[in-house]
């Protein structure tokens, strides 16, 4: 099993909920996040592109997090999800330095925190709380392995993107165009 996302950049708006519904469902304290829109404009005018993307971790399955961490507390759990334990963690930030994606925060308690695909409802087979409120529905989460997955299917019929694949992470996060 490999979980994975897939963001359709052509339906997504940028409107946040996805954002918002991170926060609220994860207890992420003010100020902070797990998952940010980017906005990114390109072309030149008038032939102008604008495009929206929900980032957040990219549960690398070659995670440079995990390799630096000196507690073992960064670690790959089932389906390939980059999570952090709380209770081993020392809050050092050698993880936040090596992240190329931007993707973790010292939490206020003292550890690090990022985005966890909201591994406590994907056990329980629920969608991620980012996917489950998309009003545009231009998220697919679920297992690449299983080819009936819709993620699966997503990333098999469009065009995508992964982004700093040059920094060899092998990053979970499809953005499709």
């Amino acid at each position: 099993m490999r979980y994975a996302m897939a963001i359709d950049t052509k339906k997504c708006i940028g409107c946040g909920d996805c954002v918002v519904a991170c926060q609220v469902e994860n207890k992420v304290p003010e100020g902070f996040c797990r998952e940010w829109i980017v906005e990114a404009l390109s072309g030149t005018y008038p032939n102008l592109d604008l495009e929206y993307r929900s980032e957040r971790c990219h549960h690398c399955a070659n995670a440079p997090c995990v390799r630096c961490c000196p507690t073992g507390s960064s670690h790959i759990a089932e389906g390939g999800i980059v999570l952090v334990d709380p209770d081993k963690c020392i809050g050092c930030g050698a993880c936040i330095a090596s992240c190329p994606y931007d993707a973790r925060y010292p939490h206020p308690d003292g550890y690090v925190d990022k985005c966890t695909f909201c591994i406590h409802k994907v056990r329980k087979g629920e969608q991620p709380a980012c996917v489950s409120v998309c009003p545009t529905n231009c998220m697919y989460f679920g297992d690449l392995d299983d080819p009936n997955s819709e993620v699966s299917k997503k990333v098999k019929e469009r065009k995508y993107k992964r982004m700093k694949t040059e920094a060899g992470t092998d990053p979970q996060l499809y953005f499709l165009i």
